[in-house]
């Protein structure tokens, strides 16, 4: 009712309806199947490509595993190991989100125009009064979750307050419908398919948690986890001097020998996150890059709350990373589209997810709850970021306001790379990059003569 009236409508109603789906779901793949029956035809409808329809469903619901308040369930283990409130774990978790959902909607918008489409007409688009006065109640569950945690309250509390919440809710919005008699039929079915759902879904956790329970067991007894760290910490340490002896021909200095290292500790700790994280679900995935992955950036010297985000981001982006893209797999089942270029193009819809966790580990700022929190740093982060994901977005598309040519798309890519690095000097030479190619898009000249712009 909001957003289908825009260009690629329904693309944009499909991210923010994961969006709020996926903050209190623990599953991206039961995500995608749920708002992916209504998003996916929507989208296609309009004259989005089928594969680029399912990628937008996948990228949209994977990232309702990092959305506050509940974060596939994270937020709470997240509690145990850091031993931090839980408001501290969903303020650092905000602005990554969102940085998450806007390179999504970005691509979404860009996309729209390159090939032309329009949103919903007036007559498919439903009232958005209407909406709000019908569904008001839906909202109340979760208001009520987050209320009771932050309230101080256990898990175990507010799970128990939302879950009647939500019967409560059910029974009214049936009264409502039809009375007495339709409350007491429709909640009794109600309950009964929430728990046939809830028994479906606990088996794969409950499975996962049982493998995972022998995975910590073999890291910890055997302390191969400190043995991964210490191996990719010397290869990065070997690789950044080898990099640092190249870059020293030039007249000034790129990167220190320390940050080099970092930055090839991160590259093979990602890795890392993705090739452990492939199919296994949000908690148990969490719990494993706890283990293996987050002791590699202790090495460093990283703050934990700082090494736990990095290492759960990288582990939940595995469910859009071809070969083993889970959610995208789902997603390009109901639209009828090849899988594996659904997955393709689900992770690089995903790149705010990609890009944002360098952006917090070298500029710890953009989490808001970090040692030495200053709001100057953080605001050179956040625009660094948010600049950085829309002229990436605009690249790989192929599209700012107007068909871009092969140079300027090389040039946007640099340019974003520039402003996610930790410092002032490298943001402002971003700026200056983009600036010639925005000029030549607003002035007319960029035209689409030698446009190299991708379908996804």
């Amino acid at each position: 009712a909001l957003a289908g009236r825009y260009a690629g409508g329904p693309a944009k109603v499909s991210v923010l309806s994961s969006a709020l789906l996926g903050s209190i779901s623990g599953s991206s793949i039961a995500n995608t199947v749920t708002t992916g029956a209504l998003t996916i035809p929507a989208m296609i409808r309009i004259g989005y490509p089928r594969h680029f329809a399912a990628a937008v469903e996948a990228a949209s619901s994977t990232g309702g595993q990092i959305t506050p308040p509940v974060m596939g369930a994270v937020a709470f283990l997240m509690i145990e190991y850091l031993g931090v409130p839980l408001t501290t774990i969903l303020t650092a978790a905000l602005v990554p989100a969102f940085m998450h959902f806007f390179g999504v909607l970005v691509q979404v918008h860009l996309e729209a125009r390159r090939l032309g489409l329009r949103g919903l007409s007036a007559e498919e688009l439903p009232n958005a009064w209407k909406v709000l006065r019908e569904g008001w109640l839906s909202v109340v569950p979760l208001i009520l979750l987050v209320a009771v945690l932050l309230s101080g309250r256990t898990p175990f509390a507010a799970a128990f307050w939302s879950i009647s919440a939500c019967i409560a809710v059910l029974a009214i919005q049936e009264f409502m419908k039809g009375g007495i008699l339709q409350a007491l039929r429709g909640t009794w079915h109600g309950l009964w398919e929430g728990f046939c759902l809830g028994a479906r879904q606990s088996l794969s956790v409950t499975a996962a948690a049982a493998l995972v329970g022998v995975v910590i067991g073999v890291v910890t007894l055997t302390g191969v986890g400190f043995k991964i760290a210490y191996m990719v910490a010397g290869v990065a340490a070997g690789w950044a001097e080898g990099v640092s002896g190249l870059l020293s021909v030039l007249p000034f200095e790129v990167m220190t020998v320390p940050t080099l290292t970092l930055l090839f500790t991160l590259l093979l700790t990602a890795i890392v996150c993705i090739l452990m994280g492939c199919g296994i679900p949000t908690t148990a995935n969490y719990i494993i890059m706890v283990a293996v992955a987050a002791p590699i950036l202790g090495l460093l010297g990283m703050q934990q709350i700082v090494a736990h985000f990095f290492v759960f981001y990288y582990g939940v982006l595995a469910d859009i990373t071809p070969p083993v893209a889970m959610a995208a797999y789902a997603a390009a089942g109901i639209a009828g589209a090849n899988a594996f270029k659904a997955g393709n193009t689900a992770f690089r819809l995903g790149m705010g997810k990609v890009l944002v966790p360098f952006v917090f580990a070298f500029q710890p700022a953009l989490l808001l709850v970090t040692d030495g929190f200053t709001w100057g740093a953080f605001f050179l982060a956040f625009f660094g970021a948010v600049t950085g994901i829309y002229v990436l977005a605009a690249a790989v598309t192929g599209w700012l306001f107007a068909p871009l040519r092969g140079w300027e798309r090389l040039a946007l890519v640099v340019a974003a790379l520039l402003l996610v690095a930790p410092s002032l000097t490298p943001t402002l030479i971003g700026v200056v990059l983009i600036l010639p190619v925005a000029l030549r898009q607003l002035t007319g000249r960029g035209g689409p003569g030698n446009t190299t712009a991708s379908a996804g």
